[in-house]
């Protein structure tokens, strides 16, 4: 009997346990498989090229027979707890396209709960990249191999045996002169580096910097972020650690897209036909940083405030505080390359579409200007700039103030704005007002609560009262049972697809509703047979 749960995930990636018989692996790890499969070196006919037409596949593929389950692109077929052992994956590394679309489709037809192994697949320099990918289990034949032929691994890639006399590395093997017992050493700790940036919520940013010793590895991140569709089902709304935009790729993230997204098709703005473009701050949410607070002052409510920001492309001021607008960094040198000016005019130009305004005011320079009358361009708008210099000059402020003089005044309405991103529905916000600081802040109609707000992440968590005012959607649906702390996925019957890890979701079932933060996306929520699927803050029984 085996079984398999992750504790915690990051993307695809994922920390878990496998437990086969009375053996018990924490993962992701490497190991001497023969130990935990004693028959798998006795199978036959599991081991077909990834690459084989669907004919060839049909007559000889065998899945095999107990732990761990052969599975490939053509013929995947497992259970829930089972080990899906991928044969040949080591060959998916040079060609970025099929390794991309032979991981879609394994993961699309392989239960979520399901340990995954590639067998003589990791080296010190290629484990992130096979984690990030949804990998669990491995062995020490690719780097014993590596021994063998006199190279010496590292995760920055494999060298002569001749290095390890240079004194890069101090570990016992190095030190005793034994190649092979550094290589091990080596994937052990790039696997133990690997968990702790999964468990910190940041494997991304680890991925993001080893690719760039492999243009292979960069093709198949490139080609990953191309299939959003995958990837985001998988990441969670939000994180309790600022997001790092680095690197080129870190605007094809999901998050990136997932964000944009909603800001265009979901986000209901503070009723006004004026907006103005403002830049971005180092601080975050902007508001707090000495800039904004002249911005918002000379604005002062005359105008929907709209923040022009690499990557996430525009930020409405409403939703300033909700991940990743509120937790993201990245490298300030006041150059935008034609690539980063082109995603975000794209994005910018979307946002008009949706949202038509009389009037646009462009409070920027450089190149968030550029952006903005690219955007401008497309879209067919006249752009006011008020820009004499700095933004935050006194003659550009001024400038500002005269753009806007003879505006009215308006609210902005954090609330609706903040719902129509996170819930996909409009509410109506008359009598609601935000209440509180800082760490404890809620959104209440007189005395009566109906939503608190989560201070590490701005998105809004709703009591049983708030839930009222949504009127569908983000629900998951329970057997007959009262929650008592934890939903777990075998009682769940149905949920919205929409649901991410790290939403917030009622829970409604025959004998009780219960409110609180769901930790599976849907999709897993519905193919899993273990593992905690909401995270219950209150239970309210019939």
């Amino acid at each position: 009997m085996s079984r398999y749960e992750a504790q915690k995930r990051d993307g695809l990636a994922r920390v878990g346990t496998y437990e086969e018989g009375e053996k018990s692996v924490s993962l992701p790890a490497a190991l001497d498989t023969d130990a935990l499969f004693p028959a798998l070196r006795e199978r036959s006919l599991s081991n077909v090229p990834l690459s084989a037409d669907p004919a060839f596949v049909s007559n000889y593929f065998s899945p095999g027979e107990g732990q761990p389950v052969a599975v490939h692109p053509l013929a995947a077929s497992a259970e829930s707890g089972d080990c899906v052992l991928v044969a040949n994956w080591h060959t998916a590394l040079r060609n970025p396209r099929s390794y991309a679309a032979w991981l879609a489709g394994l993961k699309e037809s392989v239960p979520p709960d399901t340990a995954w192994y590639a067998p003589a697949s990791a080296l010190p320099s290629t484990a992130c990249l096979l984690v990030y990918s949804g990998f669990d289990l491995f062995d020490y034949r690719a780097v014993d191999l590596a021994s063998a032929q006199k190279r010496f691994c590292m995760p920055e890639g494999e060298f002569s045996a001749s290095l390890m006399e240079s004194g890069v590395c101090g570990c016992e093997g190095c030190r005793d002169g034994n190649l092979r017992q550094h290589n091990r050493l080596a994937l052990d700790r790039e696997l133990a580096l690997v968990r702790h940036y999964i468990e910190a919520g940041r494997l991304r940013e680890l991925m993001e910097a080893r690719c760039r010793v492999d243009a292979a590895q960069v093709g198949i991140l490139r080609f990953l972020d191309r299939n959003h569709a995958l990837m985001e089902r998988f990441l969670p709304v939000v994180r309790a650690v600022p997001m790092l935009a680095a690197t080129a790729e870190s605007q094809n993230r999901a998050e990136v897209r997932r964000f944009a997204d909603r800001v265009i098709e979901r986000f209901v703005p503070t009723r006004t036909d004026v907006a103005v473009l403002l830049p971005c701050s180092a601080r975050k949410p902007y508001s707090l940083s000495r800039s904004h607070r002249l911005f918002m002052n000379t604005v002062n409510r005359r105008a929907h405030e709209l923040i022009v920001t690499s990557p996430l492309g525009l930020v409405p001021r409403e939703l300033e505080r909700i991940y990743p607008a509120g937790h993201y960094d990245v490298p300030v040198t006041g150059y935008w390359d034609r690539e980063e000016c082109a995603f975000i005019a794209g994005i910018l130009a979307r946002y008009f579409a949706a949202h038509p305004y009389r009037r646009v005011i462009a409070h920027l320079e450089g190149g968030a200007l550029t952006v903005a009358e690219m955007a401008a361009e497309a879209c067919g708008i006249d752009l006011e700039v008020t820009c004499e210099g700095h933004p935050t000059s006194p003659g550009s402020l001024r400038a500002l103030n005269a753009a806007l003089e003879g505006e009215r005044r308006m609210q902005t309405d954090t609330i609706r704005g903040t719902v129509s991103w996170q819930f996909g529905t409009e509410i109506n916000t008359k009598g609601l007002q935000i209440r509180g600081r800082s760490m404890q802040m809620a959104v209440l109609r007189g005395k009566q609560q109906l939503f608190s707000i989560d201070p590490g992440t701005g998105l809004f968590r709703p009591t049983f009262a708030g839930w009222d005012l949504i009127p569908e959607g983000y629900r998951v649906k329970i057997d007959a049972f009262i929650p008592q702390g934890d939903v777990l996925a075998p009682g769940i019957t149905d949920c919205d697809p929409r649901i991410r890890e790290g939403d917030e979701v009622l829970v409604e079932g025959p004998l009780a509703i219960a409110t609180g933060r769901a930790m599976m996306g849907a999709d897993e929520m519905l193919r899993s047979k273990r593992g905690i699927a909401v995270r219950v803050r209150k239970t309210q029984k019939f």
